[in-house]
């Protein structure tokens, strides 16, 4: 009892002293603050970050101790880009979920008590710990179904996109008309992710296939990178691509189908197991009657 004892007041003291550094962060080194002055400008991101939500206002103070840990990591970090959330949100939302897991089984323990239940002190504070640590993880799991998703809309929306410049070119029109002619015709956030592209080309002034590679580089998208990359060969060096852009198009359209014929395979797969189930519930209901009958005879 004693152990545990102490091992209870070790992680909360390590909570306090936790809670505490995130409240009131250490100062950057003087080092530390002539390299950011020194440090090149990262050009502006063309999908805004959204840092609203009543979880980003709750959880702001813990936001400070979650990034010295060096959260979200890069990979999170590209998801929320997808998902046009800011890394301090995301951090924010991971605070407060995980202060609700710690905080539940305690109240729930509180609350059994006033009923006449009574645990040991064991329970509520395992369950507290179990609970804090999926509400901290599992909103990173969340984020990154989504991103993927919103990656396999956009793939299959820049498929017609092609389409729509292909037919553009084939028209005569130039690359930069047949971009901003394909961008306005389609809807959605795919779509108006492009237009947001081409808009910041427009602003800035650069080519547009900048814009869609720096596009494609923050939804890490490598079809949209290489669709740029390709369109930069025919805004400098005047090749001719046309040709390679509708082959493109025909390239995404088959992956597109393969993928949704996976898909739909792995559909199928997952409908047959309830049916297992099924059979299997039905082969205990008969054999059930007939098993007991011979143990009972025993």
């Amino acid at each position: 009892m004693t152990a545990w004892m102490l091992l209870a007041g070790a992680a909360f003291g390590v909570g306090l002293t936790m809670l505490a550094r995130g409240l009131f962060p250490p100062k950057p080194t003087l080092a530390q603050a002539l390299a950011d002055l020194n440090r090149a400008p990262a050009p502006v991101r063309i999908l805004a970050a959204d840092d609203g939500g009543w979880a980003a206002r709750f959880g702001g103070p813990l936001v400070g101790l979650l990034e010295s840990w060096n959260l979200p990591g890069e990979k999170v970090a590209k998801d929320l880009q997808v998902l046009e959330r800011s890394a301090r949100r995301h951090l924010a939302e991971k605070a407060v979920a995980a202060l609700a897991g710690l905080l539940l089984p305690l109240v729930l323990s509180l609350v059994l008590a006033a009923a006449g239940v009574v645990l040991p002190w064991t329970v509520p504070a395992w369950g507290a710990i179990a609970c804090a640590a999926a509400g901290f993880f599992v909103p990173d799991l969340t984020v990154k179904s989504d991103a993927a998703a919103r990656r396999a809309d956009f793939q299959l929306a820049f498929t017609s996109y092609v389409d729509l410049v292909g037919i553009g070119l084939s028209g005569g029109a130039g690359i930069e008309a047949a971009l901003d002619q394909a961008a306005k015709i389609g809807e959605g956030w795919s779509f108006t992710a492009i237009r947001k592209a081409l808009d910041a080309a427009r602003l800035s002034r650069v080519a547009p296939w900048t814009t869609l590679g720096q596009l494609g580089a923050e939804l890490d998208v490598p079809v949209l990178q290489e669709t740029a990359a390709s369109l930069s060969l025919a805004g400098v060096e005047g090749a001719k691509v046309k040709a390679s852009l509708l082959a493109k198009a025909a390239a995404l359209r088959a992956h597109a189908l393969s993928d949704a014929d996976a898909a739909a395979q792995q559909a199928t797969e997952r409908m047959s197991l309830p049916v297992v189930q099924m059979f299997a519930g039905f082969l205990v209901f008969i054999a059930y009657p007939a098993l007991a009958h011979a143990l009972g005879a025993l």
